[in-house]
């Protein structure tokens, strides 16, 4: 297994597939390899039967950094020779492109994908963190923009995801401040949906996605494209919709089987189809 695998694990187990950040020395910051190797497990994950949900978390104290600083500065200090070209502008914006395709694919995969921050979202890393479903944060995380402290302008869809969450007036606040927020300062922010006691978050936040895992599966996907939508559509064009997925869903067996263990009063146990 080669290093940049062992930085990041992935697991499956209950229908949740389980993305662990693991390079805790660092926080948790990107390298490049990272990157690929997540973007391709989403990739896979993204229609598998078998995956109901999809988490993303950090290993140690950090959820993720975002970038590497320490090798953008080692990247860019120019120490030797070199035969070859400097990168275009355009070669540089296909590589950044390519990266954020982590952003892209958590927010718009067909599976409820959640963000479990148990410690500092940075950067990149609230950008991540903004990109899922939900986000659940332990009592001991932080967030941050902090592309202002590094004279970045934002990436990994952090602008879209704060505008739509927190509003433009907010997220310009956040942007050009780089100020730090706790969980609770989070929440009532809205940048959070749950926060759980530190000592007790992962097993809460996993309890959580089974839960989710173990839901309606069609139903959600249909729901998550729906949301997406209603931010750029009219409320007539949004009736549409609805009318249309609403009833694609009451032809699942989940469908019939809510139905069935409602008049039961039982809990649903849904298959996903």
């Amino acid at each position: 297994m080669s290093e940049a695998q062992q930085d990041v694990i992935f697991s499956l187990d209950q229908g949740v597939g389980l993305i662990t950040l693991n390079r805790p020395d660092s926080l948790n910051a990107l390298s490049g390899e990272m990157q690929t190797l997540t973007i391709e497990q989403l990739q896979a994950w993204a229609h598998d039967p078998e995956v109901g949900c999809i988490a993303i978390t950090g290993a140690g104290r950090g959820f993720c950094s975002g970038g590497d600083v320490s090798g953008m500065a080692a990247g860019g200090g120019g120490g030797g020779k070199s035969d070859s070209a400097p990168p275009t502008l355009e070669t540089r914006i296909n590589r950044q492109r390519s990266g954020q395709e982590f952003s892209r694919l958590l927010r718009s995969i067909p599976k409820v994908t959640l963000a479990l921050v148990n410690g500092a979202a940075a950067g990149a890393g609230l950008g991540i963190a903004l990109a899922c479903d939900m986000r659940l944060a332990s009592s001991k995380a932080k967030f941050t923009t902090a592309f202002a402290k590094v004279g970045f302008g934002g990436d990994y869809g952090i602008t879209w995801g704060l505008v739509h969450t927190v509003g433009p007036a907010r997220a310009r606040e956040l942007l050009f401040l780089s100020d730090v927020y706790t969980a609770d300062q989070a929440l009532e922010l809205g940048l959070v949906n749950r926060i759980y006691e530190a000592e007790t978050f992962m097993d809460e936040a996993l309890t959580l996605a089974r839960q989710i895992a173990a839901g309606p599966q069609i139903s959600y996907r249909w729901m998550k494209e729906n949301v997406d939508m209603a931010l750029q559509s009219g409320y007539h064009e949004m009736l549409d919709r609805e009318s249309f997925t609403h009833l694609r869903c009451g032809e699942t067996e989940d469908h019939r089987e809510g139905v069935a263990a409602f008049l039961e009063k039982r809990a649903p146990e849904f298959k996903g189809r």
